[in-house]
């Protein structure tokens, strides 16, 4: 499996739109950008067609620490959560049907 870069992003926009390629770099860039300063404001992020971006608190807990075993206490913090909207879940459970097992 591959992942996508933000330089695979820029590449298809330049391919796609003629945007040369500084532009479509910053292009990709603005847009996290506005994703990430969305988050830092506690926005919630929606995309249609593709998912929601939100800000969960999550509570102090207990951990271990795996050589040890000794109990270490997990910190309060807060985590960015994605949640697919409906036509991404539809795509994907599509092509994921379609590839062989």
């Amino acid at each position: 499996m591959t992942a996508l870069t933000k330089a695979e992003l820029a590449e298809k926009l330049f391919d796609d739109l003629g945007l040369n390629k500084r532009e479509a770099k910053d292009m990709v860039d603005i847009f996290f950008d506005e994703i990430r300063d969305s988050l830092s404001r506690n926005e919630q992020v929606k995309l249609s067609g593709f998912g929601n971006f939100d800000l969960r608190d999550k509570r102090q807990r207990p951990g271990r620490n795996p050589k040890t075993g000794e109990e270490i206490p997990i910190s309060a913090r807060r985590v960015v959560t994605f949640k697919p909207g409906q036509k991404l879940k539809i795509r994907v459970e599509a092509y994921a049907g379609s590839q062989p097992q």
